[in-house]
C-alpha cells in the first residue's frame, strides 16, 4: 500500500496542480518512481497505490510508466481513489486510507502488508526488512535511521532495547530523546512500515471507533507499543547492489520543502554524486520518453544533466538538471537550476538558482534569480532565495512556441 495522497503544502507552487509524489524529479521521474523501483527491484510486484489531493496526474503518470501485463494476477500496479464505503467522506489520515481499502487487503489474503509513503528519494531492498520483520516476530516493523537531535523534531522518533523493539514512540518532540550511546542523535522513522495482516487490521479497527488523527505515526504506532511487538528495523544496514563507493551510505531524502528538493537534485551532480542515478543493478524505473537522444550545438556544458529530445544551441549549463524535450537557445545562461520537461529558455535569458516548472517559456534576455526584488514582483522566492516559476499551461506554451 504506497501512501500517495499528500498535499505537500511546503512544496508549493510546485504542488499548486498535483499531489507531493506526482512532483517531477531528476529530469526524467516522479518522486514516486522511487518507492515504486524499490518494490519493483525487491520482486515484490503486487502494489496499491492510494490517492487523494489533485490526482490527475499522478494517475496519468502511473498509467503510462507503470503498465504491467495482466498476464500474472499477482504482478500490479494499480491506483486506488478513495472509494468512500464508510461514508461520504475522504482520506481522514494515513490509517483511515488504508481502512477504507481493507477489502484489497482481504481480497489479495497477504501475511504481511506494507504501507510505505512515497514522496522520499532513496534505495531500499524490502526483503532485508522483510526478513528482520519475520525473525523478531514482529507485529509491525518500523523502517528507521539515525538523524542529529536538532532535525529529529520533523519525525517520529523510536526509543529501541539491544534487540530493537520499540519501547517508545514520540511525533515530533521538541526534545527528541537521543539514541544509546550518542546524545547528539536520535532514531527518527521513515514513514515505512510492515505489519502483520491481522495485528493491522485489529489496530484499524480500534482506531476507527476513537477519536484520533487515524494516522500511524501519531495514532497506530504509539497505541501499540505498549503491548505489541513493535520493532525498529535499521535502514543504515540496509545493503543495496550497485551503490558505488563514493556515494552516501544510506542516502535518504524527504524532499519536502523547496531547499530540499532543490539540494536533492544537486546531489545527483558531480563526479562522485551523493546519490548516483546510474545504478543498473538497482535502477529508478519509469516509462519511456519517445523522443530523441539530447542535442547539443556549440555549447558550454559542465557538470549537467539533460533529459531526451532537448536541444541546448550555443547556451551555457553549468550545475543544473534539465528535463525532458527542454529548448535552450543562443546566448542563455542556465546555473544551479532546475528545468523541467517541454520548457523553452529564450535567447540571452539568464536563470540562477532558480527551478523552472513544466510547460513553460522563459522570454528572451529575461533574469530570473538575479535580481531578487524583480523576482519577488514576478515569481515565487522561497525564504532560501531560491526562485520557482510555477508549472505553466500546455495550450499556452506551444501557442507560445509558434511565436517563440
Amino acid at each position: 500500500m504506497i501512501m500517495a495522497g499528500g498535499k505537500g503544502e511546503r512544496l508549493h507552487p510546485l504542488t499548486r496542480d498535483r499531489s507531493k509524489p506526482a512532483v517531477p524529479f531528476a529530469g526524467r521521474y516522479r518522486i514516486v518512481d522511487f518507492v515504486l523501483s524499490n518494490f519493483v527491484n525487491s520482486d515484490m510486484l503486487s502494489l496499491y497505490v492510494l490517492v487523494q489531493y489533485k490526482s490527475q496526474s499522478l494517475i496519468e503518470h502511473v498509467r503510462l510508466s507503470w503498465r504491467t501485463t495482466g498476464i500474472v494476477p499477482d504482478y500490479f500496479v494499480t491506483v486506488v481513489p478513495p472509494q468512500m464505503r464508510f461514508g461520504p467522506a475522504w482520506y481522514r489520515g494515513t490509517a483511515d486510507a488504508v481502512l477504507q481499502n481493507l477489502n484489497l487487503i482481504d481480497d489479495f489474503n497477504p501475511d504481511v502488508v506494507a504501507i510505505f509513503g512515497a514522496d522520499h528519494i532513496y534505495r531500499m531492498d524490502v526483503n532485508q526488512m522483510l526478513e528482520f520483520h519475520v525473525e523478531t516476530g514482529a507485529d509491525v516493523t518500523v523502517a528507521a535511521r539515525s538523524v542529529p537531535r536538532t532535525e529529529a523534531t520533523a519525525f517520529g522518533v523510536l526509543s529501541v532495547d539491544r534487540q530493537g523493539r520499540v519501547v517508545d514512540f514520540v511525533e515530533k518532540p521538541k526534545d527528541p530523546p537521543a539514541m544509546p550511546g550518542d546524545p547528539t542523535r536520535a532514531l527518527v522513522s521513515m514513514g515505512n512500515y510492515l505489519f502483520r495482516r491481522q495485528a493491522l487490521v485489529d489496530a484499524l479497527l480500534v482506531d476507527a471507533r476513537r477519536s484520533t488523527d487515524h494516522d500511524f505515526g501519531r495514532s497506530i504506532i504509539p497505541e501499540l507499543v505498549p503491548g505489541g511487538r513493535v520493532f525498529g528495523y535499521d535502514f543504515q544496514g540496509n545493503e543495496v547492489p550497485g551503490v558505488k563507493p563514493y556515494e552516501e551510505h544510506g542516502y535518504w531524502r524527504d524532499v519536502g520543502t523547496i531547499p530540499s528538493y532543490w539540494e536533492a537534485h544537486m546531489d545527483l551532480l558531480g563526479e562522485s554524486p551523493r546519490f548516483d542515478l546510474d545504478n543498473r543493478y538497482w535502477p529508478v524505473r519509469v516509462g519511456a520518453h519517445p523522443g530523441p537522444p539530447a542535442r547539443f550545438i556549440g555549447s558550454d556544458v559542465d557538470n549537467a544533466q539533460v533529459g531526451e529530445a532537448s536541444l541546448v544551441k550555443r547556451a551555457t549549463i553549468r550545475n543544473s538538471i534539465l528535463g525532458r524535450s527542454v529548448w535552450v537557445n543562443e546566448g542563455a545562461v542556465i546555473e544551479d537550476s532546475i528545468v523541467m520537461d517541454h520548457t523553452t529558455v529564450g535567447k540571452g535569458a539568464r536563470l540562477r538558482r532558480v527551478i523552472v516548472d513544466r510547460f513553460n517559456i522563459v522570454p528572451a534576455d529575461s533574469e530570473i534569480g538575479v535580481d531578487p526584488a524583480i523576482d519577488r514582483r514576478r515569481h515565487f522566492v522561497d525564504p532560501s532565495g531560491l526562485v520557482v516559476v510555477p508549472r505553466g499551461g500546455r495550450r499556452e506554451f506551444l501557442s507560445g512556441l509558434e511565436e517563440f
